[in-house]
Parts: C-alpha cells; structure tokens; sequence
C-alpha cells in the first residue's frame, strides 16, 4: 500500500482548471518534488491536502484512508506539516515560543487545567520545551534560540519555521518552495537537514520547488506538471531530462535549439 496518494484530484476556479485529473503516489520514507512552471497548479495541491480548498473531483488517500473532507486541525492530527512560500510566523515571539507553538496539537488539556497548570498539563509543557530544544540543536538554532523572529535574517527565518513544522513530529511533510530566498550555502544546510529527516527521523516529504539543482540533490521522484495536468511521473533524471519537462519549462523553439 502507498503511504500517500493523489488519485484523480481535480479543482476549479470560477471556470479556470486549476488541476485536472491529476494522479501521483508518494512512497514512506521517500522525498518527492513536484515541479513545474509558474502558475501549474503545484501549491494549489498543497492548499488542497491541506483542506484551504476543496477538491471537486477526486481523493488524497493517507495509508490507504481518505482524507479528502477531513477538517484543517485534523490534517495536522494526522501528522501532516507544512511550510508555506510566504513565511508565517509570529514574528514579536522568540524563536523558542514560535517552536513551541509548534506543538499546539500535541497538547491534551482545556481552559480550566490550563489554568490550574495540574501536572497532566505540567509534563506536556516539560515535553513541548524538551521538543523544541532537540529542534533547535537540530537545526544549529542554538545562537537564536531567544532572539525575536523579526530581527533575524530571512534564511533563519526560513529555518525556524521548518522547525516549527518540525514541532508537530510530522509523519508527511509539505515544504513549499523551500529554497526561495536562500543563498548557496543556505541551501546546502537544507540539503543536508532533509537528508537526516528522512534517515534518522523517518520522515516523508512532499517538496514543491523550482531549484532543479536542489531537486536533483535531494529528491528520489518527481511529478512534473504543467496547466493543471500530470506530465510525467518518476526517478528524478528520468523525469528532468523529458523532452515534455523541458518544454514546459523552455518552450517548444528553445527545446528544438538546444
């Protein structure tokens, strides 16, 4: 059984396809991009897994179970992160409290043990604490653990919050054009974080990303798409050196004339 499937998922807005009939699968443990030009429809998946919008035709199926009509909270209790494009932290918060943060759906408690701060409530807090420390050590946060996210340059940013997503001990993580803003060696760290996500915390990533470098890095399968539609599907050369991936991406002269 596949860990994550999209089986014929289709959405429109007002008359626009956005994504028609698109099919992929996702193995566990594995990182798959989806790649694609501007305005292909790649983050609208993303905001579609996420139940932002809802599908009009077709199923995500998470080990075998639909998750197409599945609240947002739930989404994140079935152990689904994202990062997005545009970061969305909170940016008068330490680096710490936005990790923390990251643990909302791990707590078990309400108003009135919360305010009794009963030991139940105690151990999740030491628990949420002990998980965001790990990150940071993870993720070499340790110089800005307590500075204010405002004051930090865009590429840690971007790191903390991966960390955040990080938090919800994801089983599937969305990462939304990762790269974007980072430079070279920026870049390679993430590489690097990515490869022990998968190895040593068994994570499952779903990358949507326009750096072919990168991808090529780090990716094990790609689903390229194009107008809303599927081109192809499979191993990463395989799918980067296709004659329809790169006239996606070049056009049909600059293919000809390469």
């Amino acid at each position: 059984m596949a860990f994550f499937q999209a089986q014929d998922i289709s959405i429109s807005f007002g008359g626009v396809q956005a994504l028609n009939r698109v099919n992929f699968t996702v193995n566990q443990g594995e990182i798959f991009s989806i790649i694609g030009p501007n305005g292909a429809g790649k983050t609208t998946i993303f905001n579609c897994i996420n139940r932002f919008y809802d599908l009009t035709g077709g199923v995500f199926l998470l080990e075998g179970k639909s998750i197409s009509h599945a609240k947002p909270h739930d989404i994140a209790d079935l152990g689904i992160a994202r990062t997005f494009q545009n970061i969305e932290l909170f940016k008068n918060m330490t680096v710490l409290d936005n990790l923390i943060l990251g643990r909302h759906r791990k707590r078990r408690s309400n108003i009135f043990t919360e305010m009794l701060f009963i030991k139940p409530v105690r151990l999740q807090e030491i628990r949420s604490r002990e998980k965001a420390e790990e990150i940071i050590d993870f993720l070499d946060l340790e110089a800005h653990r307590d500075q204010l996210v405002v004051n930090l340059p865009y590429g840690v940013q971007k790191t903390v919050e991966l960390g955040r997503a990080l938090a919800m001990e994801p089983t599937l993580l969305l990462l939304d054009e990762p790269t974007s803003g980072l430079n070279m060696e920026e870049s390679e760290d993430l590489a690097f974080w990515l490869s022990d996500m998968k190895e040593e915390l068994g994570i499952t990533v779903i990358m949507v990303e326009h750096n072919m470098r990168f991808v090529k890095q780090t990716t094990d399968r790609v689903l390229a798409i194009d107008f809303g539609q599927a081109i192809v599907e499979g191993e990463t050369n395989e799918v980067l050196t296709n004659p329809d991936v790169m006239r996606a991406y070049l056009g049909e002269e600059n293919v000809c004339n390469a």
